[in-house]
């Protein structure tokens, strides 16, 4: 590995902001991109250390120079199109962010000659439909364009020169989070109740869902340990390996309200081909790295709650 810093594409997203911070806990500095045509600076204000530049993904020739500016020492590849919802609304787009963004990130490295790591963050959505849990070795088989475009994303990876780590991680939430996912959709509505901002009915979708879901703090851990100790080319489930039912999730947020709420299901949240579980294995993970989830779900959906409380009240301060 070369002497430069560690580089977070999409830092500036989610999961980016969270690996921002875990880095920097090892790491001096830390170089970090965002989306010129999106969100170019941080969810939460950064420290000094970072070094924040907004580079087009999908660029072999922005995302080249970009390179030569910095020489990284590795890449973690988190940007791209996350929101499964849109994918069925504008599928084109995913394909465009997550396939060629990928393909354009490795064309460029080595363009520029670097020779490091890259982790490429993928999605458990890339399996086959399935009640069992999910190994590395289950069958494949996306059931929405999403899925296919993280997929079709993975294979660029595992065909490309050079050190590629996959990986595969299932649901992961936590402070920061959109609210176009599930719990993180629970939590603002509630904020939101609380604050007098709207009436007391949480509106909900599918609430018999099962999710494997991890706190993003032990996601993110995961990353950085596969990133030394990872074998490339080979993925990783990333993943705590128990399925909490959507329901049960929003009855423990609910559980925290400050006010009375009633739910209702709205159609509109109802997901086209929403798979009933989604349960995976974290043994190869572990085996190969000795990571462990240490977060519990309570604390993360505490946390989550918490985030929105104080997002709230501060759009409300706004002029």
């Amino acid at each position: 590995m070369s002497k430069g810093i560690p580089l977070v594409t999409g830092a500036a997203g989610f999961a980016g902001s969270h690996l921002l911070d875990h880095l920097l806990e090892h790491e001096r500095e830390v170089a970090a991109w965002g989306n010129p045509a999106g969100r170019k600076t941080p969810i939460a204000p950064g420290p000094s250390n970072i070094r924040w530049a907004a580079v087009d993904v999908t660029s072999v020739t922005a995302v080249t120079a970009a390179l030569d500016v910095i020489r990284p020492s590795a890449i973690y590849h988190c940007a791209g199109i996350a929101d499964v919802g849109s994918s069925w609304t504008d599928s084109a787009r995913a394909l465009r962010v997550n396939v060629m963004g990928t393909h354009a990130l490795l064309t460029a490295v080595q363009r520029a000659g670097l020779e490091i790591p890259v982790l490429v963050t993928g999605s458990a959505l890339v399996y086959r439909k399935s009640q069992e849990t999910l190994t590395e070795d289950s069958a494949l088989g996306p059931s929405s364009p999403y899925g296919v475009s993280k997929l079709a994303q993975e294979m660029v990876g595992a065909a490309s020169d050079g050190r590629v780590i996959l990986t595969r991680p299932f649901n992961h939430a936590g402070p920061r989070q959109a609210d176009a996912y599930v719990t993180s959709s629970f939590a603002r509505q509630i904020a939101e109740v609380e604050a007098g901002l709207r009436e007391p009915i949480l509106r909900v979708g599918n609430l018999d869902s099962m999710r494997d879901i991890t706190d993003v703090r032990d996601t993110v851990r995961a990353y950085r340990l596969l990133m030394e100790r990872g074998r490339p080319k080979q993925p990783y489930n990333v993943c705590c390996g128990e399925a909490y039912r959507v329901g049960d999730l929003m009855e423990r947020l609910v559980g925290q309200s400050r006010v009375a709420i009633r739910v209702e299901t709205d159609p509109a949240r109802l997901r086209p081909s929403d798979n009933p579980v989604v349960l995976g294995s974290a043994e190869r993970l572990k085996a190969d790295t000795g990571w462990e989830p240490r977060i519990p779900i309570d604390r993360t959906l505490t946390d989550l709650l918490e985030y929105w409380r104080g997002a709230v009240k501060l759009e409300g301060s706004r002029p």
